[in-house]
């Protein structure tokens, strides 16, 4: 009778191909959970918590019944690698959260500053005294998904102002501009599809 488990096809390529996809879960949840904590998302990190432990306790079973196979190890290391970076690329494909934009711009940014606005976000400027002179300080807050445009503006303003990106863990009040979009759809179409 043939016994699934002693086949050569099932200990070198199942075995390894399911510890490597466990890790790369286990990883991936473990990211992001990472990045929950860091933000205060106790919920949210407390429930990724739990799958993640439980997809660990898979992997490192399998491993442990199985000490002698190198695939093994390949396999648990690669998904472990793996697993960093679909986390990060998904954390970063979602953009949760709010960051503060803190530019210090040495030549004229009244631009700078109207343009900022224009598209919808709220600032703060002041001048101030740098190294070499007279400087001004623009602070905006914004949502992460906005980073790109706002950073657009600063370059296409004053390409040589310089720029800090900080995150936000709470943010009491601000100004930003309506979501016209909700992760690559139009919002009219998200409400149309969801919302009654």
């Amino acid at each position: 009778m043939f016994n699934v488990e002693s086949s050569e096809t099932f200990s070198l390529i199942i075995i390894p191909l399911l510890i490597f996809t466990a890790r790369v879960l286990d990883m991936t949840l473990d990211t992001i959970r990472i990045i929950s904590v860091s933000r205060g998302r106790k919920f949210l990190a407390t429930f990724l918590g739990f799958f993640e432990i439980m997809i660990w306790l898979f992997a490192i079973g399998q491993i442990m019944t199985h000490l002698t196979s190198i695939a093994y190890y390949l396999a648990y290391a690669g998904g472990f690698a793996t697993g960093i970076f679909v986390g990060i690329s998904i954390e970063e494909k979602i953009a949760v959260g709010t960051v503060v934009v803190r530019v210090i711009a040495k030549k004229d940014s009244t631009r700078l500053v109207e343009n900022i606005k224009s598209e919808g976000y709220g600032v703060t400027s002041f001048y101030g005294e740098g190294a070499t002179g007279q400087v001004k300080l623009i602070y905006t807050a914004i949502r992460r998904r906005d980073v790109d445009n706002v950073v657009g503006i600063i370059k296409r303003f004053d390409p040589k102002a310089f720029y800090s990106i900080e995150e936000v863990r709470s943010a009491s009040e601000g100004i930003f501009p309506p979501i016209n979009h909700y992760y690559g759809f139009p919002l009219r179409t998200f409400r149309t599809l969801f919302i009654k």
